[in-house]
């Protein structure tokens, strides 16, 4: 057997193709689709173009940077966003506002930590002093030991020594807390939000842009509170009524259980959705009730991203105090001969003092960490909302450090970023505060950056 067809035809029935010739391994040239004979090998042709079929170049198809082609533009890459401070200008990840408030207090120590232990140091000294005071005249509380069974006389006799002793302690601490917490809540404000620009201010400087806005944020810190107890007050006021009217016991602990159920959801969404509104008040210097008016605008959509990172923050903020007291609380106790560390309940002075500087140690780290969080996250609230991010990157390009009459303008809601020839009542950002459709360039409120 060979592998010649016979004479007169090629085993198809094409047509005859010679004798002893073998059939083409290419398609006739005449057939659509049909590449046609390979053209003979040229010296110094480009071996690319050999056998190229035809009409490939003909459907701009060629191969690319071929003869008389352009070659393809190189890949352009995502322009990235401008960072002149702690953070970049644009809508943050979690990660970036953690690492932004840790960065706050790396670049400024002085202005974070430094105002964070003294006003913590200025409270635990008059906390300490009032302590040492009513144990030296009033005299320490001995309380029983494990297992001792008091008579009625003896548990009122002690009771009524513990408020003498404690009382006072407990209702000067709860004041000072409250005046630090606010006043430190307001510096610290001042000095994260000027790094996210990349400004470094002082511990004076921070005050004297602070002071202003402390008796608004005051009277906003006040009112969550109030606002809260309002809730709780209605829920024990039907609780009294249903009471009164003698209802079945059975209703009364029913909603009991799920009045205070109700109650703790509420607190939890009153206390998440206020979150925002002592930047409010020292950065766009709203008033107290604007600013929790302002607060609830702005965390509305966002709550459970807002809450979630409270509670990391907050989390964050307790393990790493607790570490930070253990050598105090350790030394503190050795030194108190394991008595109770509690103002005027046995507790001697080396004790008391060592466990007030502990808590201002802790204090002094922990509250800028807690203030940074919670001004990134009202920046990056308003960056994805408003379009924050423009107005700063113009702030940021200028050069120059604003005044704080120019700082804080750039920060009120609808502010406008100053360009050549454009008033000053228009720019990026006041077209999502006025509900007006934004122009060329200029993201939707809630919209992702230009860039």
């Amino acid at each position: 057997m060979t592998d010649d067809f016979p004479p007169g035809g090629n085993g198809a029935g094409e047509g005859e193709q010679g004798a002893g010739q073998p059939r083409p391994w290419f398609p006739p040239s005449g057939e659509p689709g049909g590449y046609g004979q390979p053209p003979p090998f040229q010296p110094g042709q480009p071996a690319g173009e050999y056998g190229q079929p035809s009409g490939y170049g003909q459907q701009g198809y060629g191969p690319p940077g071929g003869p008389g082609q352009q070659p393809y533009p190189p890949w352009a890459s995502k322009p990235q966003a401008p960072k002149p401070g702690v953070i970049p200008l644009r809508p943050l990840g979690l990660g970036e506002i953690l690492d932004g408030a840790f960065t706050s207090i790396r670049r400024n120590p002085r202005a974070t930590l430094g105002i964070a232990a003294l006003l913590l140091t200025a409270s635990a000294v008059i906390t300490a002093a009032l302590s040492l005071t009513l144990i030296h005249y009033v005299g320490t509380v001995t309380l029983p030991s494990p297992g001792q069974r008091l008579t009625n006389a003896q548990a009122a006799h002690l009771l009524s020594r513990i408020l003498e002793v404690l009382a006072p302690t407990a209702a000067v601490s709860i004041v000072l807390a409250f005046i630090v917490d606010t006043v430190l809540t307001g510096l610290l404000t001042v000095v994260i939000g000027r790094s996210v620009l990349g400004h470094k201010i002082t511990a004076g400087q921070a005050w004297r842009l602070a002071r202003p806005r402390l008796p608004a944020l005051i009277g906003a810190t006040l009112l969550i509170p109030l606002t809260l107890a309002g809730l709780w007050a209605v829920y024990a006021i039907v609780l009294v009524i249903l009471a009164v009217a003698h209802a079945p016991g059975a209703l009364i602990a029913g909603l009991a259980v799920l009045g205070a159920i109700a109650g703790i959801v509420l607190t939890i969404w009153f206390t998440t959705m206020f979150r925002m509104a002592a930047p409010a008040v020292v950065l766009e210097r709203q008033g107290p009730a604007r600013a929790l008016a302002r607060s609830w605008r702005l965390v509305r959509g966002s709550f459970w991203r807002v809450l979630g990172i409270t509670v990391l923050a907050g989390l964050i903020v307790v393990v790493t105090a607790g570490v930070l007291q253990i050598p105090f609380s350790l030394v503190a106790a050795m030194a108190g001969g394991g008595s109770s560390m509690l103002p005027g309940t046995g507790g001697n002075v080396a004790g008391i003092l060592i466990s007030a500087v502990g808590g201002v140690v802790a204090g002094a780290v922990t509250r800028p960490i807690s203030a940074g969080v919670a001004v990134l996250l009202y920046v990056d609230l308003r960056m994805r909302r408003e379009g924050l991010d423009l107005i700063l990157q113009t702030a940021a390009g200028g050069g120059s450090t604003p005044t704080g009459d120019e700082f804080a303008s750039l920060w009120r809601p609808g502010a406008r970023t100053a360009q050549p020839g454009m008033p000053p009542e228009a720019g990026p950002g006041a077209e999502a505060s006025q509900g007006v459709p934004p122009g060329p360039g200029v993201p939707p409120a809630g919209g992702p950056p230009t860039w």
